[in-house]
């Protein structure tokens, strides 16, 4: 039997999650394990949970309802990552992906976040460029590889992550992997039209990776306000 990257939690150390739990068991027959290892962040599987209800055609409301009574305990305010941090995991799933639209999205708000806006330039080269930290090459490895299909994630980059981070923060990182994981292959999928400021930054500041707008940018778009 093989490691999970990331240690499942003990569901009895987050008795706040008891509703989402107990609605994954009624649905499933027993509480998924992706649930267990989500629950190092506890609002993750929360909030994880009132998205697959909807999506499979439920009713969120009732889960809301209990959410309410009982909310898990949000996130520790000193081991969130830094804004610039999670943009930087964002481009570069996306960029993994193929995702124009999304590459656009994620790099216009890296510069916003106030990053080097030399490492949209050095993206490509993250693991020689002195403009990347050891932590944040070690993030990258991993999102470039996740971000590919087949998932090319191994143990040694969790192993790399673990010299920098937290087990809370890793989990973090995970996250916002796969949500740029839902985001790429849905704006992907539809192709979502390109806003004009996302679109207009990124064909200046992208030049040097050939995007281009592609599918996004061949239908008209929603005037902007």
């Amino acid at each position: 039997m093989t490691t999970p990257r990331i240690p499942p939690v003990d569901p009895s150390d987050q008795p706040g999650l008891e509703p989402v739990m107990a609605g994954a068991a009624r649905a499933m027959g027993f509480v998924p394990n992706s649930y267990l290892t989500m629950a190092h962040i506890p609002q993750l599987p929360a909030a994880f949970s009132l998205l697959a209800t909807v999506v499979y055609g439920g009713d969120m409301t009732p889960m809301l309802r209990r959410l309410a009574e009982q909310t898990p305990e949000p996130m520790n305010a000193e081991e969130r990552l830094p804004p610039s941090l999670l943009q930087l995991i964002a481009f570069a799933t996306s960029l993994s992906a193929g995702c124009q639209y999304c590459q656009a999205h994620t790099s216009h708000n890296l510069q916003r976040s106030g990053a080097d806006p030399g490492q949209l330039d050095d993206i490509l080269n993250y693991a020689d460029s002195p403009r990347f930290s050891p932590a944040e090459r070690a993030v990258l490895d991993l999102a470039f590889a996740a971000g590919r299909v087949p998932n090319e994630a191994e143990s040694a980059h969790f192993d790399a992550l673990g010299q920098h981070f937290s087990q809370v923060q890793i989990v973090q990182i995970t996250g916002m992997i796969a949500l740029f994981g839902f985001l790429n292959r849905w704006n992907d999928t539809v192709a979502t039209s390109l806003e004009a400021h996302p679109t207009e930054f990124a064909s200046e500041a992208l030049r040097h990776l050939d995007w281009s707008a592609g599918k996004h940018g061949d239908q008209p778009t929603a005037p902007e306000k």
